[in-house]
């Protein structure tokens, strides 16, 4: 101990070393964070692209084709392709891998299991995405019911 504190070349080696590894430290959690936030914008596409094409109404003809060919398909494949088109869980995975390979987003590794892990994440917080979105279009539908029923309910009065 006296060694460290007597010897200042050695004293001033163990705080560049110190400071090297707060540097490290802080390097790390600054593309930790810089890679969370990519995330959750790159998700943002995906659910929005697989939730046009599945649910929306100008997608609505191609969605209904692919409904039929999925449930009257000869082969199991010819249906289990049709049906990627029509579950936005399925089709999130398609998106995703295309936002993967535009943009070569990688989570915590290099190379394909960053690959991996970020297709993962991607599609499971775009499905958070559109969850929420669902809820909050059932409850916008529900308000709008519940004010067209009592806009009635107040003619009927009036009459």
């Amino acid at each position: 101990m006296y060694d460290v504190i007597a010897n200042p070349k050695l004293n001033n080696n163990m705080i560049v070393t110190m400071l090297n590894i707060q540097r490290n430290i802080f390097m790390n959690i600054k593309e930790l964070l810089t890679q969370a936030i990519y995330l959750f914008i790159l998700a943002i596409p995906i659910a929005c692209i697989a939730w046009t094409v599945t649910h929306e109404e100008v997608f609505r003809e191609p969605r209904e084709y692919c409904i039929d060919r999925s449930k009257k398909g000869k082969t199991i494949l010819t249906r289990k392709f049709f049906y990627l088109f029509t579950c936005e869980y399925c089709f999130s995975h398609y998106v995703t891998i295309l936002i993967l390979l535009i943009t070569n987003f990688q989570l915590f590794y290099d190379g394909w299991r960053g690959y991996l892990i970020a297709g993962f994440a991607l599609v499971w917080i775009a499905n958070v995405y559109m969850s929420l979105f669902a809820m909050i279009r059932i409850d916008i539908k529900k308000e709008r019911i519940e004010t067209e029923l009592e806009e009635k309910r107040i003619e009927e009065k009036q009459d």
